[in-house]
């Protein structure tokens, strides 16, 4: 009873982790929608795809704190119902501003919910089984992404359905508002299952309330085993009292130099490789291999299902064969994949024959292509800048896509496999090993503060991936854009090879001594 009343807790606060997972990747699908009717930049498109990480950085920093103060289970509601505020927000947003504004109150929900679960799961968990229920969150989050991919599909087919309910939802002319505002029903669930959820009993210790930490702790695991641990918690309590607080200085002594230099190349290589390029533009990088809106869409639950099955893997593989040659390995399969991309594109022509222009002729007047019918274009740069030219800024934002379409030659499939190989070999490595390695690398009494610190690099150089993306892609050109990924990822890999030590098997105190030079 105890095991499955803690479970049943652990699941649902991690549904906070879904959402996150949702939330962030849903914009996916709307990016195509957006750019024309908002009339944006590449950077502005960008921006609204990133802007939720930025407000969602500055909530990491805030929610620990905040959570100390009113309660865990407080921040997640509060999460919650940003989350909900945020859907129906985006959805019913009237201009870019409004857009941008509810994605930044979801991105304080991300921030919390993603520092929040999971301290609330191992604070509720039983210890022998605290590393497998704080991982639901991954996993859901993980999860999120996936669903987000395949709502996304699923709204733009029901929006080419004859069905008398799907043409009174108008999910032909609204997909992209229903895309954002299918949130609202997961948020408000979530909101609702956390009334069943007790507070943190660490959390009722530290206030004083005993007795209902007692009350949960039995529940969770058991009487003798809650006596422990509320042992335990008090000890822990009382022993952080009398502790020093540690400055950002601590960690720029001399004697952290390697352990920080090796946690901020880690963080950084973990988004420099463009990892959330692929989650956030997923369909738009398959558009440019000409495979047209439905594919690009069908392809990019591909990718969430790849990016699921391997952090499974990645679970189970971790403690058996070790952090350095899961890392070593998957920053190969990212370099590898990289350049895939990078080739493909780059050997890519383009060019607009009399019999495609032809078919254009339902949203664009062919005589407007005459200067460029026939024309072979060796770049996406040079077609796209010829293209608009000749279109116009408006018909080129609707419309890119078909002219790819009907212009490129390119192997389509070359390109998913890269993509997929791409994700594959984030799912098994870096992507869930970086927190792994942060959790052992950094000694004890700066370990809070170092995450803390690497994290935020991590959430930046995130942050700054995600807006540059569609201007990389306009003016860089994807077979550039994805080589500077890959170079990226090929200096990643030699650091892990030549700096990090094999975490595996050795105690904290054991990782102190190798890494920290006194």
């Amino acid at each position: 009873m105890n095991l499955r009343y803690s479970a049943a807790v652990s699941l649902i606060v991690a549904l906070g982790g879904f959402l996150m997972g949702f939330d962030a990747s849903v914009i996916s699908g709307v990016v195509k929608f957006i750019e024309p009717q908002f009339d944006l930049s590449k950077i502005q498109l960008g921006w609204a795809v990133s802007c939720l990480t930025l407000t969602a950085t500055l909530a990491m920093m805030l929610a620990g704190p905040v959570s100390d103060r009113f309660g865990r289970r407080t921040v997640l509601k509060c999460a919650a119902a940003l989350y909900f505020i945020s859907a129906l927000g985006s959805a019913i947003a009237p201009n870019f501003i409004m857009l941008v504004l509810a994605r930044m109150i979801g991105g304080i929900g991300v921030g919390a919910s993603l520092i929040i679960a999971p301290m609330y799961i191992a604070e509720i968990a039983p210890p022998r089984l605290r590393g497998t229920m704080v991982s639901f969150n991954q996993l859901n989050i993980v999860l999120g992404i996936s669903v987000a991919f395949f709502t996304n599909y699923l709204i733009l087919q029901l929006g080419k359905s004859n069905a008398d309910w799907a043409t009174l939802l108008q999910f032909d002319a609204y997909n992209w508002r229903w895309m954002l505002g299918l949130e609202a029903l997961p948020a408000l669930l979530y909101f609702f299952l956390l009334f069943f959820v007790p507070r943190s009993p660490r959390w009722l210790a530290m206030n004083g309330l005993d007795d209902e930490a007692f009350e949960v702790m039995n529940k969770a695991v058991g009487e003798e085993e809650a006596k422990e641990q509320l042992v335990n918690i008090a000890r822990s309590i009382n022993s952080s009292k009398n502790k020093e607080r540690i400055s950002v200085k601590e960690l720029f002594k001399p004697s952290l130099k390697l352990v920080l230099l090796i946690g901020i190349v880690i963080a950084i290589t973990q988004q420099i490789t463009g990892i959330n390029s692929v989650f956030f533009y997923a369909p738009m990088i398959f558009e440019q291999t000409g495979i047209g809106t439905d594919a690009s869409f069908s392809q990019a639950i591909l990718v969430g299902l790849t990016n699921l099955v391997f952090t499974l893997f990645a679970i189970w593989l971790i403690d058996r064969v070790g952090r350095k040659p899961l890392l070593v390995f998957g920053l190969f399969g990212i370099v590898v994949s990289m350049f895939v991309l990078s080739a493909s594109f780059g050997n890519a022509t383009y060019q607009l024959s009399e019999k495609s222009i032809s078919e254009c002729s339902g949203f664009i007047e062919p005589s407007k292509l005459n200067e460029i019918e026939n024309v072979v274009f060796q770049s996406d740069i040079e077609f796209n800048n010829a293209l608009l030219a000749s279109v116009g800024e408006q018909t080129f934002k609707e419309h890119q896509s078909e002219f790819i379409g009907k212009a490129i030659s390119i192997n389509p499939w070359l390109v998913l496999a890269g993509i997929i190989g791409f994700v594959a070999s984030f799912a098994i490595s870096i992507g869930p090993v970086m927190w792994v390695l942060f959790s052992e690398l950094f000694p004890n009494r700066v370990r809070g503060l170092a995450i803390s610190f690497v994290g935020l690099i991590n959430s930046g150089i995130s942050f700054i991936v995600q807006l540059a993306f569609p201007w990389e892609q306009m003016n860089l050109g994807n077979a550039t854009t994805f080589l500077i990924y890959g170079i990226f990822g090929a200096l990643g890999l030699v650091f892990v090879i030549v700096m990090l030590p094999e975490t595996k098997g050795k105690s904290l105190e054991e990782l102190e001594v190798i890494l920290v030079k006194e």
